[in-house]
């Protein structure tokens, strides 16, 4: 979203109701981020898909679906939107191949510190927010030349 026009969505999916419940009720707390609870990865997918959101996190274990393929589909559909996974399970591994599979944003433990997760939620969605301001200048760089390139053109036809 933009820097002030609107809130962030922030979409929470985890088969636990407790979890979602208690991260939600702390950001809704703490954050004036939208923060939207799902059950069901499809669901959440489904939304993804009809009206985007600008961060996930998603819960690791799922009996629908599991977190890694859920987000590798969350990639698909919005490929900037920075993407968490939230896991009980500390197992390494698994965390080094959802990065390097998925391109997570980050891998994070439950149990959770609070103010970790507001840090890590901020820094995503501001680095997104870079990345937005950097392919627009890059953009506006990349039309820049071709203006140049056209004059070049023109120029060369007249003196040639």
């Amino acid at each position: 979203m933009s820097e002030q026009t609107a809130k962030d969505t922030i979409v929470l999916v985890d088969d636990e109701e407790i979890v979602l419940t208690s991260l939600s009720s702390f950001l809704s707390l703490e954050t004036n981020y939208e923060v939207l609870t799902f059950v069901s990865a499809k669901a959440a997918l489904e939304h993804i898909k009809q009206k985007g959101c600008d961060l996930v996190i998603s819960d690791y274990l799922m009996p629908e679906m599991d977190g890694i393929t859920f987000l590798s589909k969350v990639k698909e559909l919005v490929p900037e939107v920075p993407r968490i996974i939230l896991t009980g399970y500390a197992d390494k591994e698994n965390a080094i191949k959802a990065i390097n599979d998925v391109g997570l944003y980050q891998y994070i433990e439950k149990p959770w510190a609070n103010e970790d997760i507001l840090i890590i939620i901020r820094n995503g969605l501001e680095r997104q927010l870079l990345m937005k301001k950097l392919d627009q200048k890059i953009d506006q760089i990349n039309a820049a030349y071709a203006e140049l390139q056209g004059l070049h053109k023109e120029i060369v036809k007249t003196f040639v």
